[in-house]
Formats: C-alpha cells, structure tokens, sequence
C-alpha cells in the first residue's frame, strides 16, 4: 500500500470512528481489516496528527481549581460549586451548601459522630441534606450558643436538630453561650456531666463541620449578633485573620489567645484536627484570609467553597 493509500485509509478510519461513532468492531467488518489492526491505526490517527485530541477545561474550571487547591494544601477533598460571582451570598451560601449536602451523604457512616458548629453556611448544609436512614449517627455540636442575639436557623442546636431529623439520627444539644463571662464559670459548665459527655463526643469525632469566621467580615449582622459588640471589641485585630468554633487563629494557622479565650466553651482546634474529616465550608472574598489561615494550621482536610473564592486563594498564595 503506497503513502497516499495508506493515510486514506486512516482518514476513513478517523471519520468512521469519531464522527460516525462507529465501534472498532463494526469498522472492522466493514472495511474487512482485523479489529486488532483497527485499534493499531487508531492510535497511528493520533500519532501522525490527523486527529488532534483536546480537552475543554473552560466549562470545567471548579475541577481544575479543585486539584490545585488539593494539591497546594495536601487536602483529602476540594469541592468548588460553580456560581455566578455576580449572585447574592444567599445564592453561593446555597450552592456550597447542596455541594457539601451531597459529599456528605456519600461519605457518613453508619456509626458516625458529626460535629456541626454554627452560622449562615451550616444551615445551608443541613437544608440541603436529602432525608435517609442514618439512625445510629450522633448530631453534636462544637461550640456553645451565641452572646448577642442571632436567628434560631443559624443556632448550633437547631443545625444539630435538623441534621438528625433529615438523618433519623440523635443529636444533642448545648444550652450555655460560646463565651461565658467569667472563666470559673467556663470550668464549672464544662464540669457539669452533659458538657463532659459532650467533650468526650468531640475527642471522638469522625467528622467536624464548620464555618470559617473572619475579622474582615465584621460589619456583618450575623457575625456582630453572635459575638456582641463587647466581645468584637477584645479581639486583637493585627493578628487574628478568622476563626473556627470561636478558636482564633493568624494567617498562618498559630491560635491567637484572646481576652475571652479562657471564657469560651467550645471545641479545640486540635480535636478538630484529627477527625478523619474536618471540612470547612466557607465562600467570600472577605474570607479568603481566614480560610488560608486555617488551611495553613491543617485545621480542615476539606473544603467546599466557590469558584470566585477559590481562585482568590491560589492568587493570594502563589
């Protein structure tokens, strides 16, 4: 078979196979040529170029973000909901909340202990969460109620609760605030036997769920409603960047004690660090700080957040 023969033949091939979606086989019987030779030719097609193989990353951006963002932080898990920039927090908050919904179905097993701290995105997740049968799960959460005034569908206890009904699983519940007014008063709760149960459920945790608070954020309603303003005017404001479960950290993950640090009653960040998934849900470009600043002290394994966040990250960090 001459040059100009033989490339005619891998051309009708080539058309055969990626434009009339013909199998290996059906090419074979038709043309009478071993199927063995086809895929043979097949990848001669590709090698001489007259079929080039491109892959589209353009409506595929949050996959390449992810594994970027995984390898950049040694996480386990990196999901980016793709979200129109332009859309309200209620939007994104939504998105990443289905996001994190779905993964979490998927990864919860039957024996679990799930902690969930408070906030705007947890509800999210929770309203999210499709209703199945986990009944031996235990809902608990990692952080007291709030010092200000904060709407009950961002209260810990309610996140817990609602979690536990989609799953038909038991939850607990703290009735004191995240920040006590004195220490003595901090020790004497977390002596009581409900709170020391509670303790010992977050050293035994398989997965922690958080929100990731920022300083940047704190002309927000939400943020000054939990928190109150007293408490918002004792934090440092040079080194602290965010903080998970009222534990606050600086831009490269070192804790940052605070006045209420020893009157707040909640999970520490290293019992959040050995779940075997502490996943931080958080989206915002006024968050970007706190997020890094976690990422950096391993708080998280992983993250759920949105494109527009996640690209702000990798620029902030390369």
């Amino acid at each position: 078979m001459g040059r100009n023969e033989d490339k005619k033949v891998l051309i009708k091939i080539a058309q055969m196979y990626y434009e009339q979606d013909m199998t290996q086989s059906e090419i074979s019987k038709e043309l009478g040529i071993y199927r063995t030779t086809i895929s043979r030719l097949l990848k001669r097609v590709r090698e001489e170029g007259i079929v080039t193989i491109t892959i589209n990353y353009d409506g595929n951006d949050h996959i390449t973000l992810e594994q970027q963002l995984k390898e950049r932080f040694g996480l386990k898990e990196v999901i980016v909901a793709q979200v129109d920039p332009a859309e309200s927090g209620r939007v994104k908050r939504k998105a990443i909340g289905q996001a994190c919904a779905k993964w979490l179905d998927r990864v919860v097993q039957k024996d679990d202990v799930v902690g969930f701290s408070w906030g705007s995105s947890l509800a999210a997740v929770v309203e999210a969460l499709e209703p199945s049968k986990k009944p031996l799960v235990t809902c608990v959460p990692t952080v007291g109620g709030p010092s200000g005034k904060v709407e009950s569908q961002y209260h810990v206890n309610n996140i817990c609760y609602q979690a536990a009904l989609k799953w038909g699983a038991r939850s607990l519940m703290i009735d004191v605030p995240a920040i006590t007014e004195r220490r003595e008063t901090r020790d004497q709760l977390m002596e009581t036997e409900h709170l020391k149960g509670i303790a010992e459920l977050w050293d035994n945790l398989n997965i922690a769920i958080f929100g990731i608070g920022s300083l940047e954020m704190q002309g927000q309603e939400v943020w000054r409603g939990f928190y109150g303003d007293a408490v918002i005017g004792e934090l440092e404001y040079g080194k602290v960047v965010g903080d998970i479960c009222s534990r606050f950290f600086d831009i490269q993950g070192n804790p940052v004690h605070t006045g209420i640090s020893h009157r707040t009653l909640t999970i520490k960040l290293e019992q959040i660090r050995q779940a075997r998934y502490s996943v931080g849900v958080a989206e915002s470009l006024d968050k970007v700080s706190g997020i890094i600043g976690a990422l950096n002290g391993g708080y998280m394994n992983v993250l759920v957040t949105t494109q527009e966040t996640a690209q702000r990250m990798l620029e902030m960090t390369n």
